[in-house]
């Protein structure tokens, strides 16, 4: 069994896609769907722009969506479809490419709502009040236990369950730094604060939340042609209202990524195909499922590599 992932935040690069457009007019299609669906060329800053205006989260969130979406119509030009995996899953905004990739959502929707999400989750803390760090060598439990200790009656919660021993703590900045000093104390290898612009799947995005309510609530959602297994819930979901509510509720949830491969592992699938920019879901796969197969697909070459490999 197959399973197709989709990358988060962080994963994005100055030309990311270009070679894909290049090759594929149907990779070129859509970024040019996504450019105007946003009513600006994002295309421009994705292939020629300025990484620190890229990797602003309102940014960030369409144009790695674009890039997965370009991907996965370099695929279908080879012949292999959505229908060639047994579920789809994207971590944290990669679940609006998953559920785009699988027809749930129209490629113009989820790129207008990616901007709105970015752009939501950027104005629902000033900047400065909140942080993230990454705390490596303790699994979920100890940084939960370790967020609670921290937060003194500030917000610091397990953010992010991304592999065994990667945990994200999200919160105000003097509780996410607080968490980072009691992880070393704990036992933790190294804690890091990350580069991010906000504290994300946190409660201080609540604010968020309550935006993507509303424009959620505009726009049509269809069963997708596969399973999607979601982040808030690390099962897999086919109906739309219920994706519906689990998309809002993942601004303030915690990405139950470890949980969600052990789900689709134990479900029988022994191949992940991460579909996009870089390869970070990958490595936390194979940390994860241990004898997972892994594949990225990102350039023309991943693209004719992977279609070889389907005709063996």
């Amino acid at each position: 069994m197959r399973a197709f992932v989709f990358p988060g935040q962080g994963a994005q690069t100055i030309g990311m896609g270009r070679a894909l457009a290049d090759a594929y007019p149907a990779a070129k299609a859509v970024f040019d769907e996504v450019d105007e669906a946003l009513q600006e060329n994002l295309s421009a800053l994705i292939w020629d722009g300025d990484i620190d205006t890229l990797t602003l989260t309102l940014n960030a969130q369409p144009a790695l969506m674009a890039t997965s979406i370009a991907a996965m119509r370099a695929l279908e030009a080879e012949g292999i479809t959505v229908a060639d995996a047994d579920f789809v899953a994207g971590h944290s905004l990669g679940e609006y490419s998953a559920l785009c990739a699988a027809g749930a959502l129209s490629l113009p929707d989820t790129a207008r709502l990616l901007r709105a999400r970015g752009a939501a989750m950027q104005d629902a803390v000033p900047v400065g009040i909140g942080a993230m760090a990454a705390i490596l060598g303790l699994d979920f439990e100890q940084v939960h236990a370790v967020a609670e200790e921290a937060a003194q009656g500030e917000v610091c919660q397990a953010a992010n369950d991304n592999d065994p021993g990667q945990v994200v703590v999200s919160g105000h900045v003097d509780a996410v730094n607080r968490a980072m000093e009691i992880a070393k104390a704990a036992g933790a290898k190294r804690a890091l604060l990350l580069p991010v612009s906000a504290p994300f799947h946190c409660d201080l995005m609540q604010p968020a939340a309550a935006a993507m309510s509303e424009a959620l609530a505009a726009v049509a959602i269809e069963a997708p042609q596969v399973p999607v297994v979601v982040n808030v819930r690390a099962e897999a979901v086919t109906e739309p209202d219920r994706i519906r509510a689990l998309l809002i509720a993942q601004i303030t949830g915690s990405v139950r990524w470890r949980e969600s491969v052990q789900y689709m592992e134990g479900a029988g699938v022994a191949e992940f195909w991460e579909i996009g920019a870089g390869k970070a879901l990958s490595g936390m796969i194979k940390r994860i499922a241990k004898g997972a197969q892994t594949r990225a697909i990102g350039t023309p070459e991943d693209v004719a590599a992977a279609k070889a490999a389907l005709a063996v």
